[in-house]
């Protein structure tokens, strides 16, 4: 049985009416009416991907209860959930709903949900410039919106299913990310949590973007051989130029793991 955390430190934060069960567990939670939050496990040497072939996740955390708990939580309190199409290709089994990483309080879930007058599940929302996108992955099968450039719409050609949006941000091979969580605005999605990867939460940091980072620290010790191993950063060079000193706002702990909640500067 998954025993409550233990709370170190919590600064003045929002919080939502959350069901009597979430909040034994986690104690309060809440967010602005506007957010773009992330989620990562990190192992105590940094690193947070393994290269293909890896639910990095799921060996970072050792699929640690207490993880996958706050992970659906998370979701359950998000209007959508996004990711890049390299996230999906690395977890071809996934659906980022929290009953899929939390199934037994999965009407607790939902019961958030509904007080907080969310749609049934988080949408999800899936970034890909080139259109390298498995449209027979269940989770796209189950319905996505997927934000694109022209040529990314001409590769999957079409292909997608019924539950799904494609959206045409540019056409180009790029699209701004800025441009893209502006679309997500305009289709009501205000809650916004990001699941990455790396290269994702770069270009938010970079772009001011990302307002909150909610980080896992696991004891375990990865390693760095000849394979790259990422950061929850990458493809994004901030210091010595341009730091970002983000605030600490809320610590909890389960055994030897720490659930640490950062605020990022705004723009």
């Amino acid at each position: 049985m998954l025993e409550p955390f233990e709370v170190l430190f919590e600064a003045d934060l929002p919080a939502y009416a959350v069901p009597d069960e979430l909040s034994r567990l986690y104690g309060r939670l809440g967010f602005a009416d506007r957010v773009v939050y992330s989620n990562f496990v990190s192992s105590l040497d940094g690193v947070v991907a393994l290269g293909s072939g890896f639910s990095a996740g799921s060996v970072i955390s050792g699929k640690f209860e207490p993880d996958r708990f706050l992970m659906a939580l998370l979701r359950a309190c998000a209007d959508a959930v996004v990711i890049g199409a390299g996230t999906m290709r690395a977890t071809p089994g996934h659906l980022w709903t929290p009953a899929h990483v939390y199934p037994d309080l999965a009407s607790s879930f939902s019961a958030l949900r509904e007080t907080l007058g969310r749609a049934l599940q988080p949408r999800l929302v899936v970034l890909t410039a080139e259109g390298d996108l498995d449209v027979n992955h269940p989770a796209v099968q189950k319905g996505a919106t997927i934000l694109t450039t022209q040529q990314g719409a001409e590769r999957i050609g079409g292909r997608q299913p019924a539950s799904c949006d494609v959206v045409i941000l540019g056409r180009g091979r790029q699209f701004k990310i800025a441009r893209a969580f502006d679309e997500l605005e305009t289709r009501g999605f205000r809650v916004i949590l990001t699941e990455g990867g790396p290269h994702l939460i770069g270009e938010l940091i970079a772009n001011h973007l990302l307002d909150e980072a909610f980080l896992t620290l696991s004891p375990v010790i990865a390693g760095r051989g000849k394979t790259r191993r990422l950061g929850m950063v990458e493809g994004v060079d901030l210091l010595p130029l341009v730091p970002v000193w983000s605030r600490l706002v809320s610590v909890r702990r389960q055994l030897d793991y720490l659930f640490l909640r950062y605020a990022l500067p705004p723009a």
